[in-house]
């Protein structure tokens, strides 16, 4: 067991908790007011696998949505809240976030937005969300055909990653939460970059020891970037959305939900990786190294692993949407290195254009 101390954005901290469920629930039980039953955001399937082995620890009330990025809507949104107030939920009491990234976007804005913000305690159970989308305050549902449209900061009270909650989950959404996980070694660690290539197997595999470990490194990563950082505003986060403008973008274009978003981070992590070479900021190991990693991993790295083959050119459009943008020119992250990410905000769009098209 360990536990990661968080930044909350108000000048205070909550906490990341990694290990068996039950050997925290004292630390649930203690925010979940006196133990009233809460009510529990998730899925149909999550539930089924994991629902009771939760409710032997806390009460819950379930609140079924959609599976993956068929719940982030406002549909959705507007349905979750609606359950919150017929049961006229206290503005104080947790709501509890059980599943995986989408889970966990979706409830997280709906706790902001209820009564003005009531707490929330994140249950993950993929590799993503426990190495990464349960950390870090981010909320947002999908809008208007774009990943993440809306959405706002709401830093959980508590995140519990149990990797029990792993040994069922499918090979590909291992695989995809594995390419965040080599997101954290490309941008900030080469050492941890090399202990993927010597671990990341037995990651994929679920084996409990190394999903602690890697859960424990990732979220110690997150919470040194975020810290002081909460809502994005100083460019210090920003580090951690190598991949992801490229990434969204191959998400927008295959139609949301078609291509799982870490196998859409896993290209545009090695389409960022080639064009931080074509500019000039990184000589051409980088990308080959990043390339034999997510190979070795079995991971997508080009466009037409993931159906959009000789569509490069179109994620023009979306990418010159992205909401990191701060001018007529376009924001990336990019490699200086393995284990060194820069930010650069005026990335000339015509440059950015002609590599697509040659991509």
């Amino acid at each position: 067991m360990s536990a990661i101390l968080l930044d909350d954005g108000q000048g205070g901290t909550s906490r990341a908790l990694i290990g068996a469920i039950g050997d925290h629930a004292e630390d649930i039980l203690a925010l979940a007011d006196s133990g009233a039953t809460l009510p529990c955001v998730t899925d149909e399937h999550i539930w089924s696998l994991h629902g009771s082995r939760v409710a032997d620890i806390l009460p819950l009330d379930p609140i079924f949505v959609p599976r993956g990025e068929d719940a982030k809507n406002w549909t959705q949104l507007a349905a979750v809240i609606s359950e919150l107030a017929n049961r006229n939920h206290v503005r104080g009491r947790p709501v509890i976030a059980l599943g995986g990234g989408a889970i966990g976007d979706l409830a997280g804005l709906a706790a902001a937005l209820y009564r003005r913000g009531t707490p929330i305690i994140h249950i993950p159970t993929t590799l993503l969300a426990q190495v990464d989308s349960a950390v870090g305050g981010k909320t947002a549902i999908d809008a208007e055909g774009e990943k993440n449209l809306v959405g706002t900061f709401h830093a959980p009270a508590l995140v519990v990653a149990d990797p029990a909650f792993l040994t069922t989950l499918e090979a590909r959404q291992m695989r995809a939460g594995m390419a965040e996980i080599v997101k954290y070694g490309a941008i900030a660690d080469a050492n941890f970059f090399d202990w993927i290539g010597r671990h990341g197997r037995a990651v994929l595999a679920a084996d409990p020891d190394a999903c602690a470990e890697v859960a424990g490194r990732c979220i110690r990563m997150k919470a040194a970037a975020v810290e002081g950082d909460v809502e994005d505003k100083t460019g210090q986060r920003a580090l951690l959305n190598f991949g992801h403008t490229f990434g969204h973008a191959i998400e927008s274009i295959a139609g949301l939900g078609t291509v799982l978003h870490g196998e859409a981070v896993s290209v545009g992590m090695l389409l960022a990786a080639r064009f931080s070479a074509a500019a000039g900021r990184c000589s051409m190991e980088t990308p080959e190294q990043l390339d034999a990693l997510l190979r070795h991993l079995e991971l997508p790295s080009r466009l037409d692993h993931v159906g959009l083959g000789g569509k490069a050119p179109a994620l023009l459009a979306p990418m010159l949407k992205d909401k990191k943008n701060e001018s007529e020119d376009v924001t990336l992250i990019l490699l200086e290195r393995i284990g060194k990410a820069i930010r650069v905000n005026d990335m000339p769009r015509g440059q950015l254009r002609d590599f697509l098209a040659a991509a």
